[in-house]
């Protein structure tokens, strides 16, 4: 990584290639959905990318490694935590964003802005007017919610989409709330996630899974045998980990010899172990806490299905844009239940890597457990469809079709 104080406008061979700047405040080495996507579209166009980001623990190894510049700004030690961070950091965002980009530009002369997200999107309109840059912008789902509520944000929301190049949406379902809530002209795209297998470390070889699914298997008990059902998430209410829950006593009764592993943190982390000792089925379920990304591929292998039976967010402060945690169940080569909603249809086929359902029918929630847990011949067809779906890419070029160089 090069400070960003040792920027000069002196422009030389090796810097004037890159032409096209992307601007993220999420990027790896930090763990989020949003940073991860936007890394994986670095990695297709390594020559052409320059990206300015903010800073975060372990970056300065991390950017030593990579193929592109990238360039941090950095917020003071003590906001790391706390209100006073939480409120002024996005106003950082914004000006150090603004700044760093104007700065960028006499070094690159780049001719694209790609802003990662719909987060501090006033700088990015700023920018539209004081460089002589196209440029494009991302949506993920709850993004885009933020700017519709408050009037002044929504207009000029609005605005900058309007004068941008294109939109990037994660998923058919983000693409159709912004049509829906913002009526536009501008070209719009969807370009899923995809999965990097290195996120996973070494665990993501094949070699290795089958002993990473014995040792997690041991670690709770859990003979071969049995079926597993994995689900991952922060322990909320709208992601229903209670109708998981409560299909382990129906299934025990129908025979299914049954355990289940929730995987994360959350607020409603008491409630579902009271729930779980209310049904007696303490010893069938397993909390894990958090896990980092790089020892999920354990729980992947450890799991015969993957369930997820998410919930709309009637309040409609948070929004399921892409189903990030299905396709990863995929790749591992596992069939899904997931819910019939949000932009988990661009990544769940119905009878094809997994079962839709309606997250409020029991009966149709228990017959998907029942009839997975039961079918051995269905979870593998599912599962080899689900690799296939995982390993399905977009590639960005598609964004610059129309360009000369």
């Amino acid at each position: 990584m090069e400070h960003i104080s040792q920027l000069t406008a002196e422009i030389t061979d090796k810097a004037a290639y890159p032409d096209i700047l992307v601007i993220s405040r999420i990027f790896l080495p930090k763990e989020a959905v949003i940073g991860e996507y936007i890394y994986n579209r670095c990695l297709q166009d390594p020559e052409r990318v320059i990206v300015l980001t903010a800073s975060c623990s372990g970056d300065k190894v991390f950017d030593e490694g990579q193929q592109f510049p990238i360039y941090r700004w950095s917020y003071p030690r003590y906001w790391r935590s706390g209100w006073v961070g939480s409120i002024l950091k996005p106003l950082v965002n914004i000006v150090c964003s603004f700044v760093l980009a104007i700065k960028l530009y006499f070094r690159y002369h780049y001719r694209y802005i790609e802003w990662g997200h719909g987060y501090d999107f006033a700088s990015l309109l700023l920018l539209s007017y004081f460089l002589p840059i196209r440029f494009f912008i991302y949506l993920h789902g709850n993004d885009l919610l933020c700017t519709l509520h408050n009037p002044v944000l929504r207009s000029l929301f609005k605005l900058t989409l309007k004068r941008a190049e294109g939109i990037i949406c994660n998923s058919s379902y983000t693409r159709d709330y912004l049509r829906t809530a913002l009526r536009l002209d501008t070209p719009t795209h969807i370009i899923n996630p995809v999965i990097r297998p290195e996120k996973f470390g070494n665990a993501a070889n094949p070699n290795s899974l089958n002993d990473l699914r014995v040792r997690v298997r041991q670690t709770y008990n859990i003979p071969e045998t049995a079926i597993v059902i994995l689900s991952i998430g922060r322990l909320v209410k709208h992601q229903g980990f209670d109708r998981v829950i409560d299909n382990i006593p129906l299934l025990l009764t129908f025979g299914v010899d049954v355990h289940y592993i929730l995987c994360g943190q959350g607020s409603c982390e008491s409630e579902l172990k009271s729930l779980v000792h209310r049904l007696r089925v303490n010893k069938r379920v397993h909390f894990t806490g958090y896990v980092p990304e790089r020892e999920l591929a354990g729980y992947y292998a450890a799991c015969d299905i993957f369930a997820m039976l998410t919930l709309l967010d009637t309040k409609a402060n948070s929004m399921e844009g892409f189903g990030m945690v299905y396709l990863e169940a995929s790749y591992f080569g596992k069939p899904v239940i997931a819910p019939r909603l949000g932009g988990v249809l661009d990544t769940v086929q119905h009878e094809e890597n997994g079962i839709l359902v309606n997250p409020n029918s029991g009966y149709e929630v228990f017959q998907a457990f029942n009839r997975l847990c039961k079918d051995q011949q269905l979870r593998e067809q599912f599962g080899r469809k689900g690799k296939e779906f995982a390993k399905r890419k977009t590639a960005y070029k598609c964004l610059y079709k129309t360009d000369n160089r």
